[in-house]
C-alpha cells in the first residue's frame, strides 16, 4: 500500500481515454461472448474517471449488467496497479480462470501492451512443501508421517497431488487439488503464524506461497479477498504489492468480512492445546502454568450466561489476566531461534506462534476496550464446550482512515442502495453524506478536510455514486408479494397460517420455489408441511446434502422446491424455471440478543442517531435485496417474490425495506397471486 498519489483535479470525462476504453470494452465483451449493455458501458467510464481524479466512487450494477468487465477494462488500462477484492471465491475464481484470460486474449489487438494479473490468497490457501516433506507436529510435538484410514488416504493423495505439482511448475493452490476435507488441508498446509519464512525454510526456492506472491509483484492487476485487503490495508500486514487504487466488488460485503477478519476467540481448549505443545520447549512450569490458566477459564465461563459481556464478573477478568499473563511467561521462556540456524524448527515455530496468539487474544480481552464487544458464543455439542468472543464494534472509522484516506476506492454490488439512496452503505463503511460530490461538482483531493495521511498529502474522502441500472424489466417480470392478511411472525416459530400460506403458494406454482428463512427450525417447518400435504414434490432442505448438491437436484427437475436459511439469501444463481417463486418467510432483522448488532445500535443512539434504523433497518434491507434477487437472474426469467411477513405493508419501515429491493410490481392480492403462479406453471416447459 501506498500514499504516491498526487492530488489531481476530480476528474471529468476525457474523449480520448473513454474511446479507447469503448474499444476495448467491445473486444473483451466479445471475448466472453456477452452482450454490450449501456450501463456496464457507464460503469466501465465512471471507474475510470473515479481512478484518474482520484475520487472514491460506488455502483449499483444490477444483475445482468456484467459489472465485472465493468471494472476490469478500466482497472487494465490504468497507468498503476489496481487490487480488485471479492467477497467470495466463486467470484475470484470467475475473474481469475474466466473474465480476465478471455479479456486478455480478445482485448490484445486493441491494448498498446499487454497487462498482467495475478491472485493472491492467504498461506493457508497453498500447500507447504515443508509441511509435507518433514510432516506435521501433533498436540505431543511428535512428527506425523501419515494419519490412517480414509483421512490418510486424502492426505497421501493430497501430498503426491503437490510434489507433482512442484516437480511441473504448479501454483499448488486448493483450488486445483485433489477432492479433500477441510480436514485433510489442515494436514499439508499452514497458516502465516505458522511457516518458517522463506529465509529459514529450506523449500522456500519451490515454496508455492512464495510463488505466488513473486508473481503479484509483477502484475498490474491483482485479484485478492476481502479479507487479506483489511489484514493489509488495516492491520498494516504486508500481505499485498503496493497499490493505490481499490476496486471492492461484493462491496455489500465489506463491513461484515472486515469485521470477521478482526474477530478473535478463545476457549479453554486452545489454551491447552497451546500449552501442550509449549511443553517440549521449556524448562521450568510455564507450560503447567499455562495449562492451569486454562482450568481457571473453563471455570469462568461456566458460570458466565452466553451473550454479551458488558463488564466481565472478577472470576472472568481474573482468568484472562492469568492466561495473559502465563502466556506471555510461555512464550518468553522458549529458545529463539538461532540466526544461523538454516533451516529452522517448524514444531518450535508453530508451537510460538500459538502461544503467542492466546496471548494476544486474552490481553484484548482483558482489556475490555470500548470499541471492542466481549460475549461469550454458545457452540452446541463442539469439543471444549463455550468460547469467548470479540469483535470491533463499528469499523467505519477504521475503513475511513486505513483505506479511503490512503487509496482510490471504488465499491460496487447490486445491492448498494438501501431505502433508495447510498447513504447507508456509505456510512457504514466510513463514507460521510458531507464528503459525498455532486454529479459534475469539481474539487481536489482534500475538500472535505480530510486530516494530512503522514506524507504531506491531504488524505481525500470525497466520493459519488451512481446506479447504472439493470437490463432486466423488473416490473414486468417479476411480482411482489406481501402476504398482508397474515398475522406478524412471533418468537415461538413459524405459525400454522403461515405454513398453510406456504403450501397454497408452491401448489399454484407447482413447485419451482426457492424458500428462503430466518431460521433452521422455520426452513424445516415448511419443508415438513410441504412434504406432508404435497407427496408429489420434491422438499431438499439445507442440511440434506452439501449446498451445490442441493442446488444441482433443484436446477435438474423445475418441479423441486430448495428451503434453507442464510447461505441461500446470497450469492447462489438458479435461473429459468426452476425458480418461478421466492418465499421469504420474515423480515430478517438481527436477533435482539446479537452482541454485536445491538452494540452497534446503542453506538448510534449515543452520538443521536436512529440504531434501530441505522443498524438493524439496514441490515434487514441488505438481506431482503439480496434474498429477492434471487428470483430475476436472466432477462426471461418471470416469477413472484411472497413476502410472508405483513410488517413489510403496514411498518412505517416497511417503505425504507421495500425500497431497497428490485422494483417489482407489487400487490397485497393474494388471489391475483395464485393464478399468476398458475399460469406460470402452465405455460412452463
Amino acid at each position: 500500500m501506498t500514499s504516491s498519489i498526487s492530488d489531481p483535479p476530480l476528474a471529468t470525462a476525457d474523449p480520448g481515454r473513454h474511446a479507447k476504453l469503448r474499444a476495448v470494452l467491445h473486444a473483451a465483451v466479445a471475448a466472453v461472448g456477452g452482450v454490450e449493455r449501456p450501463g456496464q458501458v457507464e460503469m466501465a467510464e465512471a471507474v475510470s474517471d473515479a481512478f484518474s481524479g482520484g475520487e472514491h466512487l460506488l455502483v449499483q450494477a444490477g444483475t445482468g449488467t456484467g459489472k465485472s468487465l465493468g471494472y476490469l477494462v478500466p482497472s487494465l488500462l490504468h497507468d498503476r496497479r489496481v487490487v480488485v477484492a471479492t467477497a467470495t471465491l466463486n467470484l475470484q475464481h470467475q475473474l481469475v480462470e474466466r473474465d480476465i484470460p478471455a479479456l486478455l486474449d480478445g482485448a490484445g489487438a486493441v491494448l498498446e501492451r499487454t497487462p498482467r494479473a495475478a491472485v493472491v490468497k492467504g498461506r493457508g490457501n497453498y500447500a507447504c512443501l515443508h509441511r509435507i516433506r518433514e510432516g506435521a507436529p501433533d498436540d505431543q510435538g511428535v512428527l506425523i508421517e501419515a494419519p490412517s484410514g480414509s483421512l490418510g488416504e486424502e492426505v497421501v493423495t493430497l501430498r503426491a497431488w503437490a510434489e507433482e505439482e512442484s516437480d511441473r511448475g504448479g501454483v499448488g493452490d486448493r483450488d486445483a487439488a485433489p477432492s479433500h476435507t477441510e480436514r485433510a488441508w489442515r494436514q499439508v498446509s499452514v497458516h502465516a503464524r505458522e511457516c518458517l519464512g522463506a529465509s529459514r525454510c529450506p523449500y522456500a526456492m519451490e515454496c508455492f506461497a512464495e510463488a505466488a506472491r513473486d508473481h503479484a509483484a509483477g502484475a498490474d492487476l491483482v485479484v485478492t479477498n476481502h479479507a487479506l485487503l483489511a489484514i493489509d490495508a488495516i492491520d498494516g500486514v504486508p500481505m499485498l504489492p503496493e497499490y493505490d487504487t481499490v476496486v471492492i466488488d461484493e462491496a455489500h460485503e465489506l463491513v461484515a468480512r472486515v469485521t470477521q477478519a478482526s474477530t478473535a476467540e478463545l476457549a479453554p481448549p486452545s489454551v491447552e492445546r497451546a500449552a501442550r505443545r509449549a511443553r517440549s520447549y521449556v524448562r521450568g512450569r510455564e507450560a503447567d502454568d499455562l495449562e492451569d490458566a486454562s482450568d481457571a477459564l473453563r471455570e469462568a465461563l461456566e458460570v458466565t450466561a452466553p451473550g454479551r459481556i458488558a463488564s466481565p464478573s472478577d472470576q472472568l477478568a481474573d482468568a484472562l489476566s492469568l492466561v495473559r499473563d502465563a502466556a506471555r511467561d510461555c512464550h518468553s521462556a522458549m529458545p529463539k531461534e538461532p540466526k544461523d540456524s538454516g533451516d529452522g524448527d517448524a514444531a518450535r515455530q508453530q508451537a510460538k506462534a500459538m502461544v503467542d496468539d492466546v496471548r494476544k487474544v486474552a490481553e484484548r480481552m482483558a482489556a475490555a476496550s470500548e470499541a471492542d464487544v466481549l460475549w461469550m458464543a454458545e457452540r452446541e455439542g463442539a469439543r471444549g464446550g463455550n468460547e469467548l468472543r470479540i469483535a470491533p464494534v463499528d469499523v467505519a472509522l477504521t475503513l475511513r482512515d486505513k483505506l479511503f484516506a490512503e487509496n482510490t476506492v471504488v465499491l460496487t454490488s447490486a445491492t448498494l442502495k438501501l431505502g433508495g439512496g447510498f447513504d447507508p452503505v456509505a456510512r457504514s463503511v466510513g463514507l460521510w453524506v458531507s464528503d459525498r460530490t455532486e454529479e459534475g461538482a469539481s474539487g481536489g483531493r482534500g475538500d472535505s478536510g480530510g486530516d494530512d495521511d503522514g506524507d504531506g498529502s491531504p488524505a481525500s474522502y470525497a466520493w459519488r455514486a451512481i446506479d447504472v441500472g439493470s437490463p432486466f424489466d423488473y416490473a414486468k417480470q417479476g411480482m411482489l408479494y406481501v402476504a398482508r392478511h397474515l398475522p406478524p411472525p412471533g418468537r415461538d416459530g413459524m405459525g400454522a397460517a403461515a405454513l398453510d400460506e406456504i403450501v397454497d403458494l408452491v401448489r399454484a406454482a407447482g413447485g419451482r420455489t426457492l424458500g428462503l428463512f430466518s431460521s433452521r427450525r422455520g426452513a424445516e417447518a415448511a419443508t415438513e408441511a410441504v412434504r406432508e400435504r404435497m407427496p408429489d414434490v420434491e422438499v431438499l432442505c439445507q442440511g440434506d446434502a452439501q449446498l451445490p448438491e442441493l442446488a444441482r437436484r433443484f436446477v435438474e427437475d423445475p418441479r423441486t422446491c430448495l428451503f434453507g436459511t442464510l447461505s441461500l439469501w446470497q450469492g447462489i444463481d438458479l435461473p429459468g424455471e426452476t425458480c418461478q417463486l421466492v418465499i421469504i418467510d420474515r423480515i430478517p432483522f438481527p436477533r435482539p440478543d446479537d452482541p454485536l448488532m445491538s452494540a452497534r445500535q446503542r453506538l448510534v443512539e449515543r452520538h443521536g442517531g436512529n440504531g434501530f434504523m441505522q443498524v438493524a433497518a439496514t441490515h434487514a434491507a441488505l438481506l431482503l435485496a439480496q434474498g429477492s434477487g434471487r428470483l430475476i437472474r436472466r432477462a426471461d426469467d418471470k416469477g413472484v417474490v411472497a413476502v410472508l411477513d405483513s410488517r413489510l405493508a403496514t411498518a412505517r419501515y416497511g417503505s425504507f425495506l421495500a425500497s431497497s429491493m428490485p422494483p417489482m410490481w407489487r400487490t397485497v392480492d393474494r388471489e391475483l397471486v395464485l393464478g399468476a403462479l398458475q399460469r406460470l406453471d402452465a405455460g412452463a416447459s
